[in-house]
């Protein structure tokens, strides 16, 4: 099963190189990793998706919780949530292909973004099913490059995957923690 974990961080230099080096010093393995800016000065969002039949979720979760630039983290699988996954896809396509090509990305409410004399690049936003239901579509016609975002996640309605306080900010606990029980002693 895949857990999708989103992490506030401090927005610095070396945080994502922290978080890469828990990952391989404890043989974390990564299924996707995004980075972005959130609605927070110097705030930056992580989504991390991880297998939990090779990792374990908790540990992850509370691994990452010690790191001193990490602002919070959170488990969001179990949560209603919305995912996305961007992806470009350069397809190899002479001028009689391109309707073809057009009609494929229509049906997966995707759009091409730039077209060559020899290829087009499809652009697809959607849950990973969808992505990879158009890339096995587009294999057979010569995928030239692909480029995918990994997941990223929001929990829906009016809750937030962060715990703010009452002024619009991210809850710290002074060391870029938020206070909670993850279990940290068994870690």
């Amino acid at each position: 099963m895949k857990h999708t974990l989103v992490a506030l961080v401090q927005d610095k230099p070396g945080v994502l190189n922290r978080v890469a080096s828990l990952f391989r010093r404890r043989a974390f393995n990564i299924e996707s990793l995004t980075v972005g800016h959130t609605d927070q000065p110097h705030v930056s969002r992580m989504t991390i998706v991880i297998d939990s039949d090779n990792t374990s979720a908790h540990l992850v979760e509370a691994n990452l919780a010690k790191l001193v630039n990490v602002i919070d983290i959170q488990d969001v699988t179990q949560q209603e949530m919305i995912s996305r996954d961007l992806a470009l896809i350069k397809v190899r396509v002479d001028a009689a292909g391109r309707a073809e090509i057009a009609q494929l990305a229509e049906i997966f409410r995707a759009k091409i973004v730039d077209v060559a004399n020899d290829s087009v690049v499809v652009e697809a936003t959607g849950d990973e099913d969808k992505i990879d239901g158009l890339v096995e579509l587009l294999r057979p016609k010569g995928i030239l490059e692909m480029v995918r975002t990994g997941r990223i996640a929001m929990v829906r309605g009016n809750q937030t995957s962060q715990r703010k306080n009452g002024n619009g900010h991210y809850n710290g606990n002074g060391n870029g923690h938020v206070a909670r029980d993850v279990g940290l002693s068994s870690v």
